[in-house]
């Protein structure tokens, strides 16, 4: 069954304000450029202003300073992308959860789950593990033994969750993540490698979302931590021992070396990589591609990246960039001169 809302209704809900028809109903959202008259679009970025007098869209969310930019029917709004988001949510709700334990999966001795879960075929649930009310565990998960889930968390097929690891409410992970692996710690011992035990676990608090084979990785003394209202994009590694503050989102292929704490509301980009036993303060916005070697103590952007350009170009500034220290021995002997020549 489609779902479907009036403006007037949207608004009742979310807030903002209807200028136009509110009666106008809508039944999914899209871009301005694809959209048809019954979805609402939205406008968060100045470029695509043009756009609003060609879109077919019913109706469109703005922001205050776009509000006489169109006659359609429109919300406006103080943060237009958020309300985009919510409306979206409002009009493509999660599925319903059909509660109860397929027979083709495996329940550990002293396994509790509660009644409102769903536990899907081949899904492991390991001896003493807690499964929380309204959870929903897809195919081919496997929750080690005295795991601990709250209530509301949806796994996605094929997650594993190591032993001991503590997960609050509202998780949403995705295929593929892995929690509580062992962190990557060894001692060299007479020429070889000596495995340290990983004894701690993943802790995480509410509202965090794991993307596609993203693996954090317990602690190897004290736990890891990711606090309340994380968001981790698809493949990234988190190493044993790691916190991260409450709000902080972190794009794709981001590595973060074992005992580095980055602080709450950071933002990091795709592939940025930071070293080891770092802190990172917070408000931090750590641009896409930067290695982080130091730690960061004051909020701000930070990037360390080289702008691209073309090939040959490139290979020109890269040869330059060679010879920068010798460079800078060669301009200190003409302030020298300069210096003597001035002191005549």
């Amino acid at each position: 069954m489609t779902v479907s809302y009036r403006l007037s209704e949207i608004v009742a809900q979310l807030g903002g304000r209807v200028l136009g028809d509110g009666e106008v109903r809508i039944s999914q959202i899209a871009t301005l450029e694809i959209a048809l008259p019954t979805q609402i679009s939205f406008l968060t970025n100045s470029k695509y202003r043009t756009q609003l007098a060609s879109t077919k869209a019913g109706a469109v969310i703005l922001a205050e300073a776009d509000a006489d930019s169109t006659d359609l029917p429109r919300i406006v709004s103080d943060n237009p992308y958020a309300y985009f988001a919510k409306v979206s949510a409002l009009l493509n709700p999660p599925p319903a959860i059909e509660p109860g334990v397929h027979p083709g999966a495996v329940i550990g001795a002293g396994a509790s789950i509660d009644t409102t879960a769903s536990v899907a075929a081949t899904a492991v649930i390991g001896e003493g593990a807690t499964i929380g009310a309204h959870c929903v565990i897809g195919a081919g998960c496997s929750i080690g033994e005295n795991v601990v889930i709250g209530r509301h968390a949806r796994l996605y097929p094929r997650v594993v969750v190591y032993h001991d690891c503590v997960i609050g409410d509202n998780l949403i992970a995705h295929s593929g993540a892995v929690i509580g692996a062992d962190g990557f710690g060894f001692a060299l011992d007479q020429g070889r490698w000596c495995k340290i035990p990983q004894i701690g676990r993943v802790v995480i608090g509410n509202d965090v979302e794991i993307g596609a084979n993203t693996t954090i990785d317990r602690g190897a003394l004290n736990d890891t931590v990711i606090e309340d209202g994380v968001k981790l994009d698809n493949q990234i590694q988190i190493a044993h021992n790691v916190r991260i503050g409450a709000h902080t989102v972190i794009a794709g292929c981001v590595g973060i070396a074992g005992s580095t704490s980055i602080g709450r509301y950071c933002r990091i980009g795709g592939s940025a990589g930071i070293l080891g036993h770092l802190q990172i303060a917070d408000h931090v916005e750590i641009v896409a591609f930067t290695l982080v070697g130091k730690s960061i103590r004051e909020a701000g952007s930070y990037a360390g990246i080289f702008p691209f350009s073309r090939a040959e170009d490139w290979r020109k500034n890269s040869v330059h960039i060679r010879h920068l220290d010798e460079l800078a021995d060669r301009v200190k002997a003409l302030e020298r001169q300069l210096k003597a020549l001035s002191a005549e």
